[in-house]
């Protein structure tokens, strides 16, 4: 058994959903894990928009607009006007429970999931009613029915051990060979539905690999393999030809764009091979993700957008030490936040961590422990491993920057975090201007930095602190605590 795993940007249109027939031609024993297409995901997420705010029209809207669009595949797949009524069946579902839905923020989670679920749903429904058009035998499964989560939603993680027999059982079953699942999505014990995180597709391929022990598992996406960074960010990127486990999990967790980071584990387990290919040529080796593999010699470059940095202070200017650490990632795990980057002094931590739902909440959280916290949004954190002396010339310095880490040298690693990349690549350095003074709350060169940062000790190289900003006085958030220039 083989496993394929094909992203919603692979099937956006008929030409993909072809293409797809094209690759899996002659392939027996194979299960093929499925994304909603092109951007229906994001369509989705208006539509729960709509329940939440009690705007029935606004959800109808999308709702009618992503029948349109799955209506045009389907006619272009089948080459004239064409009804599949498992589709149809589907979609008017998907409008009761967008107008019929009595909505309570506390099942904020559950009816996301309830309703981003049918984006896989529908292209599945599709992909599977084609190939059989096609003359490739196939079933259609329920993945809700074969993965049995835990009872947590947005990001719930699979029971391995009793979704076992759940997968295996509903394949017994049948004569075909060729199976279509949705990837992203579950059940939880209770019976709802649950969704895996935001590209879980590739956790889905994952661990239906690993309960069929699976010879091999494929990603097939619109790159040539895995790149040492995005394309669209650094144009010199170059691809990786190997990667072993431990290095993708690594950089799945910065933030690469590689794969889903808990798409590995199912896989290492096994020992089971991950292949990244091109969907547009077959041919082309791509990357493959194994055991064993030669070093990676180029600089990985991560760049994740949409991060969060809080700084957080004892309210009694007591240290920040283990017993405080302790309370603060409890707080944090409570409600799901991902820290990224950890930066501590004496009284404060400063953490960047991904924008998300709950983020307002545990903040409030935090300062009924009694800590301060506060907030910079917007920023941006790029991530470098087996960085060169130039890379850290261009990207570590300069006015926008806000955090810098680096690790010894022979660990090969550093990390910023900052304002905006383009900017910062744009502007030159302004530090150690006029006198070369240290702040010090943070102990960098801030040319006119003369006074102390009274507002938690994240100071921009280059712009001047002054502990007499009016937006401190204000209690603003982070990005103003450093004015330019200060009038102290």
């Amino acid at each position: 058994m083989k496993v394929y795993k094909f992203g919603g940007a692979s099937v956006r249109n008929a030409d993909g959903v072809r293409n797809l027939r094209k690759i899996i031609d002659d392939e027996q024993n194979l299960f093929i894990i499925v994304s909603a297409m092109g951007k229906t995901t994001n369509a989705l997420e208006k539509v729960f928009e709509g329940v939440q705010k009690g705007d029935k029209d606004l959800s109808l809207e999308n709702v009618a607009a992503l029948r349109e669009y799955h209506a045009g595949i389907i006619n272009d797949l089948w080459h004239g006007p064409k009804k599949l009524e498992k589709v149809d069946a589907l979609f008017d579902e998907l409008e009761r429970v967008a107008v019929g839905t009595v909505y309570k923020p506390g099942d904020a989670e559950l009816w996301y999931d309830t309703i981003v679920a049918f984006g896989e749903l529908v292209s599945t429904t599709i992909i599977s009613e084609y190939l059989n058009y096609a003359g490739v035998a196939n079933r259609w499964i329920d993945m809700r029915r074969c993965f049995l989560t835990e009872q947590r939603h947005k990001d719930a993680g699979v029971d391995l051990e009793a979704s076992e027999p759940l997968l295996k059982n509903a394949l017994a079953e049948c004569v075909e060979n060729i199976f279509i699942g949705q990837g992203f999505i579950g059940g939880a014990p209770d019976g709802t539905t649950t969704t895996l995180g935001r590209e879980g597709s590739d956790y889905s391929a994952a661990v239906v690999a690993n309960i069929l022990d699976a010879e091999s598992m494929s990603v097939w996406k619109d790159v040539d393999g895995v790149l040492n960074a995005d394309p669209k960010i650094f144009p010199d990127a170059e691809q990786i030809a190997e990667l072993n486990y431990l290095d993708t999990i690594e950089l799945a967790y910065s933030g690469a764009q590689i794969i889903h980071p808990k798409t590995i584990k199912p896989l290492q387990n096994k020992n089971i091979p991950l292949y990244v290919r091109p969907f547009g040529d077959k041919r082309k080796p791509g990357t493959v993700i194994r055991g064993m593999s030669a070093p990676v010699v180029v600089p990985i470059l991560i760049l994740k957008k949409d991060q969060v940095l809080l700084t957080i202070r004892s309210r009694d200017f007591s240290f920040v030490l283990e017993e405080k650490f302790a309370t603060i990632f409890s707080l944090l795990e409570r409600f799901r936040i991902k820290t990224n980057l950890i930066h501590n002094s004496a009284v404060n931590l400063s953490l960047c961590v991904d924008n998300s739902w709950h983020i307002d909440e545990a903040i409030e959280a935090l300062r009924e422990a009694g800590f301060d916290v506060m907030k910079a949004e917007n920023m941006e954190l790029l991530t470098v491993r087996g960085y060169t002396d130039e890379l850290w010339r261009k990207y570590a310095r300069g006015p926008q920057v806000f955090v810098r880490q680096a690790a010894p040298r022979g660990r090969f690693r550093f990390a910023i975090l900052f304002r905006s990349l383009a900017a910062c690549c744009a502007a030159p350095s302004r530090s150690n201007r006029r006198g070369s003074r240290r702040c010090v709350s943070c102990s960098r060169s801030c040319g006119r930095c003369i006074f102390r940062c009274r507002a938690g000790g994240v100071c921009r190289a280059g712009i001047w602190c002054s502990s007499r900003c009016r937006a401190v006085r204000r209690g603003s958030n982070a990005a103003s605590w450093c004015s330019s220039p200060s009038r102290s």
